[in-house]
């Protein structure tokens, strides 16, 4: 049955309004109880409302390639990091899902007037610091309510660098400059919005060998980014093609896995035809003057080197480069 809808005739109104005064038609409350309502408030913090931040996303997957340089002298190696997907809560919400003890950092955005958040675990900041100073990359235990002097510093260094990514990043949207203003380890006192305001919360995955999975957050109050919605949901922001990171990975870790020959080469002598037809077992050829040995690879000569052993084995120690 098709459920078509139709305008009153000037007779049917005339006689429901006839009704309504003689009692005959109850009008009750107006109202369908059956209906679940949601309530809606015009200028909400709705990021569906807003758009998706296309821009946001790509400033994202632009900085988690760029901040991987930050932690690769203190890991010793480049760690994979990937972004997800902007997500939206009020900061009552996100901060409960967060420990008493944490790396808090609040930083001024001066260019958008506002400020953002960034948040690390302290038990990446104990992985970081150990490995800073020389240990082993290994997950550490946990037991403790403040940071130490080093891992103070430690995090500083960690977050000027992801400033200055973030800042990286975001230039070809529009130029920012990001300075530190605080840093708190609990959520309870960082002082970035009200309880009841939206923040955006892009989180990062770090993935290192043989540990479990670190992160981080960068939280950006959602009035901090209002003035630049457009911006953000704009589908155009670089001349620069934004290229396929898994693609680069692949590419990169397969010319790393190329294989090369190398050769040393203690001395080149040469003998006449005469000389050489007579060569048997056990006859001796002086070499005359040996200056070092010569390092090629792929055939190409690039250090000089000194022969010599290691654990019983005939080896070559690499001294200055060609």
């Amino acid at each position: 049955m098709s459920n078509t809808s139709r305008k009153l005739s000037s007779e049917e109104v005339s006689a429901l309004m006839e009704g309504l005064k003689s009692g005959e038609i109850n009008s009750g409350d107006g109202l369908n109880n059956d209906i679940e309502v949601t309530s809606f408030t015009f200028g909400s913090d709705n990021l569906e409302l807003m758009g998706d931040y296309y821009a946001l996303r790509l400033i994202n997957e632009r900085f988690a390639r760029m901040v991987r340089g930050i932690f690769l002298p203190m890991l010793r190696l480049q760690p994979k990091i990937n972004p997800f997907p902007p997500e939206v809560k009020t900061y009552d919400e996100y901060s409960a899902g967060l420990e008493n003890f944490m790396s808090l950092t609040t930083s001024r955005i001066e260019e958008l007037k506002g400020s953002m958040l960034l948040v690390m675990d302290p038990s990446f900041i104990s992985i970081l610091t150990n490995c800073y100073y020389g240990g082993k990359l290994a997950s550490l235990p946990l037991k403790k309510a403040e940071f130490t002097a080093t891992e103070e510093r430690i995090i500083e260094i960690v977050s000027d660098g992801i400033g200055r990514a973030l800042e990286n990043a975001w230039k070809d949207l529009m130029p920012i400059s990001i300075k530190n203003v605080g840093r708190e380890i609990n959520p309870q006192f960082a002082t970035l919005v009200e309880s009841t305001d939206s923040v955006i919360i892009c989180s990062f995955v770090i993935q290192l060998p043989n540990v479990d999975s670190a992160s981080f957050d960068v939280i950006y109050p959602l009035q901090t980014l209002k003035p630049i919605a457009s911006l953000l949901r704009s589908r155009v922001q670089s001349d620069v093609v934004e290229d396929d990171t898994s693609w680069r990975e692949k590419l990169h870790d397969a010319v790393l896995n190329v294989p090369l020959g190398v050769s040393a080469i203690l001395s080149e002598p040469q003998v006449k035809v005469s000389n050489m037809i007579r060569f048997k077992p056990g006859d001796i050829l002086p070499l005359g003057p040996v200056d070092g040995v010569n390092f090629f690879v792929d055939e190409k000569l690039l250090f000089k080197a000194e022969i010599g052993e290691t654990n019983g084995q005939a080896a070559v120690s690499l001294k200055s480069r060609i």
